[in-house]
């Protein structure tokens, strides 16, 4: 999360096209307590694979949601912290049902100048008692993500280190950083930089950015990012203490991180890595996920790759949106189900709707990864202001069925969050488009 220009705003509201969806949507509540205006983009969500009736999730600026009854009814509080809160939260959910909130800090007002913090909670309503700093040297510390290890409970952390912000100087450059707890989050390593090569500090295509870990079978860490329009990608098979020499190059990624579509007030293609660890028949299969523009910019797509053999090899690029037109799909997430070893993905789709005209979607894939089911999941389009900010992407968490994304809603300068009721096995009776 980046300090944003507030605009001026429009005083009229442009109605949503109602669509059909076979979906219930759900409304998360805005915390009475949020001021930030543009509180609700860039949520994370989990449910708790101890008890998947609760769910919780988050979105900036330092907004805490969860839910007792898998996600039909959400309650909903702001976040605080000693170190201030900046937004990019994360959530995330042990197996020994420990409820963390990651996020930016702002440490006496220093917004740029911050690091990562770890808030943990017992309790599902979110009383948050232990606060950790991993790490502060005066340099900016973005787009965090984390991940548990099930079989000794490390939690291991990436994120993006720029040098200054915004910098147009050559010398300051942006680098991946990883960092783990093993004692649930109480402290943290000190950060190593996992990316041998670095980018520049301008938040663009040449940026080093989008680091989301994944945790293997056997406790391996994989982790890809972007960079200068391709995908890269690292591992380490010894619980972080060590990376392969140099990340290695996994795929294109045309026109890179920053995508150029119309109506949103800006776009990345910010690449997502999951790893089956389920036992199903692609176990240990890595996958990564991303947006770009290869056909066309008027036609961003969503891509997958996979490999079997721990990253040594990738698959050619599998497009997950099923449509064949020329259409725009962006803002992509993914996960894989522990359990059954499904992939889904889900994003913003214009297929089927007139000019910037926006819906959601959820893939689906049964064969890892090979093919992908599309289904539209959200009740209405909605139309975004290209004025307002929007964030950086959606989230989905997935269990035993269990389905539950969530995605931010512009309707010209007004933001709205939402989840959609979906179980696997109603998918089964409904017709993928």
């Amino acid at each position: 999360m980046k300090t944003i220009k507030i605009f001026t705003l429009f005083m009229f509201f442009l109605p949503a096209i109602t669509g059909f969806s076979q979906f219930k949507n759900v409304l998360l509540p805005l915390p009475k307590g949020a001021t930030y205006f543009y509180s609700q983009v860039e949520p994370s969500i989990y449910i708790n694979p101890n008890d998947p009736a609760k769910i919780v999730a988050g979105s900036v600026m330092n907004d805490y949601y969860y839910s007792k009854d898998t996600g039909n009814s959400w309650h909903a509080k702001s976040m605080y912290s000693r170190f201030g809160v900046n937004g990019d939260p994360c959530l995330l959910v042990d197996q020994k049902g420990f409820y963390y909130y990651f996020h930016l800090s702002n440490l006496k007002g220093e917004r740029l100048k911050g690091g990562i913090v770890c808030q943990r909670s017992r309790f599902l309503k979110g009383r948050f008692k232990r606060k950790t700093h991993t790490f502060i040297n005066g340099k900016f510390h973005d787009k965090e993500w984390a991940v548990s290890n099930p079989i000794n409970g490390d939690i291991y952390l990436t994120w993006t280190q720029f040098d200054a912000y915004d910098s147009s100087d050559p010398r300051d450059r942006s680098n991946i950083l990883f960092s783990k707890s093993s004692n649930y989050g109480k402290a943290w390593s000190l950060p190593v930089v996992i990316s041998k090569y670095s980018g520049d500090c301008k938040d663009d295509d040449d940026t080093a950015e989008g680091a989301v870990p994944a945790v293997g079978p056997n406790g391996e860490i994989y982790v890809a990012w972007a960079r200068s329009e391709k995908i890269y990608f690292n591992k380490s098979l010894d619980a972080g203490s060590t990376w392969l020499p140099a990340e290695k190059e996994i795929g294109l990624q045309k026109n890179g991180w920053t995508l150029n579509v119309p109506g949103i007030y800006r776009c990345n293609g910010l690449p997502i890595t999951a790893c089956d660890i389920s036992n199903s028949a692609y176990r240990g299969t890595i996958y990564v996920n991303w947006a770009d523009q290869r056909n066309g910019e008027d036609d961003t797509d969503i891509w997958l790759k996979k490999s079997k053999d721990g990253g040594e090899n990738w698959s050619a690029p599998i497009k997950v949106n099923s449509d064949q037109q020329k259409a725009q799909q962006f803002f992509t997430w993914m996960t894989v189900d522990q359990v059954t070893g499904l992939v889904y993905c889900v994003f913003y789709d214009r297929r089927n709707t007139k000019g910037n005209e926006t819906n959601v979607y959820l893939a689906v894939s049964d064969n890892g990864g090979t093919s992908f089911k599309n289904y539209k999941i959200s009740n209405s389009s909605f139309l975004p202001n290209p004025k307002i900010f929007f964030g950086d992407y959606t989230n989905i968490s997935v269990h035993n069925g269990i389905i539950r994304p969530i995605w931010s809603r512009l309707d010209d300068t007004k933001i709205s969050l939402l989840t959609a009721i979906i179980n696997q096995s109603a998918l089964l009776g409904i017709s993928a488009e």
